[in-house]
């Protein structure tokens, strides 16, 4: 028997079909009400859009759901946040099967779960394609707020986990039969990388050990446009430059055996949806935070004066290469 279309259900079922993921007493009206709080408010929206953030091919509704609400939390921590609430903006052709409008918002009611948060409103529309508009609110105390603009030349470039592991998942489930040396666990460490990112909320609770007038030295942002888009905006905001150092780079090991050097660099600079933290901060926090955050964490380099930014070679003989805007992914 073939699944029931959001068209022949209808939009008063497909709602009542989707209250059990939202906080009761919150639903129901025009808007929802928030009681007063004592902290800063942050608020955060990301978009998903069918064919540009996702795919049948790549992407169970589940991972589809749980990507839009870890995009959000992502920003949330970089800010220096903990989630509370999220509102949920939806746009869906008629010929939508309902089970896959469930599947998605069961993928969204999981990471929340995980991370913290609750669904207290939104919208569902219809359009051509499907559409998830996820906006975030989280809390944290004003003088506690990361941002962009504090990076100061000395400080070092720490990166909170490998990039390039998503990228990694894509090629894989873009291409199942490609031939890899890569073992079964690396296979699914790539896959699952991209299909169900982890939202760097952990690092949040380790600047709870930190006084509050240290937040002044600390710059901050995550990489899910990649990398270098990472460590661009944080130069710019901050009206410095950076010198990366090409061995520092946090690359998975599995990809040595598997990809070109070229190719291994191109992924971990530009690859995207890592979902990890890059921050700008004085060496002895970075080297308070390295043991806690493992192995995969790694301090890339410095930041510096003159504003360019630059991937030197320090174990080789190649030419300092210059990232830029052109090679970053936009959307336009």
């Amino acid at each position: 028997m073939s699944q029931p279309t959001v068209a022949e259900l209808g939009e008063l079922e497909l709602l009542k079909r989707l209250q059990p993921f939202c906080e009761s007493a919150l639903i129901g009206d025009d808007a929802a009400v928030l009681p007063p709080r004592s902290q800063a408010t942050v608020i955060t929206t990301d978009m998903l859009v069918d064919g540009v953030h996702f795919s049948d091919r790549t992407t169970p509704p589940q991972a589809i759901g749980w990507r839009a609400i870890a995009a959000n939390l992502s920003d949330l921590a970089a800010m220096g946040s903990v989630p509370t609430e999220i509102t949920v903006g939806l746009a869906l052709p008629g010929h939508t099967p309902v089970h896959w409008v469930e599947q998605v918002y069961e993928g969204m009611a999981a990471c929340l779960r995980q991370y913290g948060g609750k669904i207290v409103g939104g919208d569902v529309v219809r359009s051509p394609q499907p559409v998830i508009a996820i906006t975030a609110l989280g809390t944290v105390a004003p003088q506690r707020v990361i941002r962009r603009d504090r990076a100061q030349p000395g400080q070092v470039i720490l990166a909170t986990g490998w990039h390039g592991a998503s990228r990694a998942g894509l090629e894989l489930l873009l291409q199942p039969d490609l031939q890899t040396p890569l073992s079964a666990s690396d296979r699914q460490t790539f896959i699952q990388a991209h299909q169900y990112p982890v939202p760097r909320l952990d690092i949040v609770e380790l600047f709870d050990a930190l006084e509050d007038d240290e937040f002044g030295a600390i710059a901050g942002m995550d990489s899910s446009d990649g990398l270098a888009n990472a460590v661009l905006w944080l130069c710019q905001a901050s009206g410095v430059g950076a010198q990366l150092m090409r061995s520092r780079l946090p690359l998975p090991q599995a990809f040595t055996p598997w990809l070109s050097d070229a190719t291994a660099l191109d992924w971990c600079l530009y690859g995207g949806e890592d979902f990890e933290l890059v921050l700008c901060l004085p060496a002895e926090i970075a080297l308070e935070l390295l043991p806690v955050l493992g192995s995969q964490a790694s301090i890339i380099g410095t930041v510096a004066a003159s504003p360019e930014v630059l991937l030197m070679d320090d174990v080789g003989d190649r030419s300092p290469l210059t990232l830029t805007w052109e090679s970053c992914f936009q959307h336009f």
